[in-house]
């Protein structure tokens, strides 16, 4: 227990010490299987040809859903790391839409370059660059900046070139290989894409549609649950890169009917904190309650006697989950 509260005061101030009451909530972990679905994502491994639209309406009929929806398009030919979210997970994925992407890239040159040349102009491309997005893209066709924050070479073999890059959301990484083509002098094309992470997801978490689908039958005939909870997670786990507030059980059903964080309201607070930054307001138990925008930065919302410390954006939790005690009286 020493051991727990020695990491908890390494990264969290802490305003209140506090309990949870076991009456209400539920730990994500320890959620029924139909609440844990519903609360979840699944990292998909997307195969080469269906769009990613398609991949998430059969995670939607897989599980028998009404609701899916994903975090950062993947064209029909890329594989890779898709994050699906379920029913009330889907509520994350505008606000993890813009994670940075890295991708595993194979480079068709077309002419022969010098291998010293491909490594100086590759370095060239780091940091902030313009691009137009291609014609067979949704988006407009005007240029904007976008950055890139690595390349890594990993293989040249003639003019087949195989490097790894981790980029800005809304980088057009075959835009990047033509853009390289054009500076080298011979222009290229890209061959072969694989995102292999996006924000805090990555390929140790993927998991084929096939895998889902026999998780899921396996509990439904079989009532086997640790298959598809191995597959899906609690959603909680998506915003595990974002800075945390945890809140009073008193305060949780005041934020589900709209209001914002109070200083009164909170237990402990995650020193990253950063005003005018995205936070994750979480209960005792973990729960997800709702996003937000902090209106001070984690010291002063520390030393802070009263006043709303946080914007609330978007309401996660349902209501009901805890009892009103803000009704008549201060959380």
């Amino acid at each position: 227990m020493g051991k727990i509260k020695e990491k908890l005061e390494d990264n969290f101030f802490i305003k209140e010490e506090g309990y949870t009451n076991e009456e209400y909530g539920v730990y994500p972990l320890k959620r029924p299987m139909e609440e844990y679905i519903k609360k979840g994502f699944v990292c998909i491994d997307k195969p080469m040809g269906p769009s990613s639209h398609e991949v998430v309406v059969w995670v939607r009929r897989i599980l028998n859903v009404k609701k899916t929806g994903h975090a950062g398009t993947l064209d029909p030919r890329v594989t890779g790391v898709l994050p699906v979210f379920i029913e009330d997970a889907t509520k994350l994925v505008k606000l993890l839409q813009g994670s940075e992407k890295e991708y595993v890239t194979l480079m068709k040159l077309h002419g022969n370059v010098r291998e010293e040349d491909i490594f100086r102009v590759l370095k060239m491309f780091e940091g902030k660059i313009y691009q137009r997005p291609p014609l067979k893209s949704a988006v407009k066709k005007k240029i904007r900046v976008r950055e890139i924050y690595k390349i890594e070479v990993l293989e040249i073999d003639g003019r087949d070139v195989l490097f790894k890059v981790r980029t800005e959301a809304g980088t057009y990484i075959r835009k990047l290989c033509t853009d390289i083509g054009e500076v080298l002098g011979c222009g290229a094309h890209m061959q072969e894409l694989r995102r292999i992470k996006t924000g805090s997801f990555d390929e140790s978490i993927c998991h084929t549609l096939h895998d889902l689908m026999d998780a899921y039958v396996f509990w439904r005939e079989e009532g086997e649950e640790k298959y598809l909870r191995q597959i899906i997670k609690p959603m909680e786990f998506a915003v595990v890169n974002i800075p945390k507030i945890v809140i009073k059980d008193t305060a949780v059903d005041a934020i589900c009917h709209g209001a914002d964080l109070s200083a009164k309201g909170i237990h402990y607070i995650e020193k990253t904190v950063k005003r005018g930054k995205d936070v994750v307001i979480f209960t005792m138990k973990n729960e997800l309650v709702a996003l937000g925008k902090a209106l001070m930065d984690a010291e002063k919302m520390l030393k802070a006697k009263s006043g709303i410390v946080v914007d609330v954006d978007r309401v996660i939790m349902e209501r009901g989950v805890y009892p009103a005690y803000w009704k008549g009286r201060s959380v």
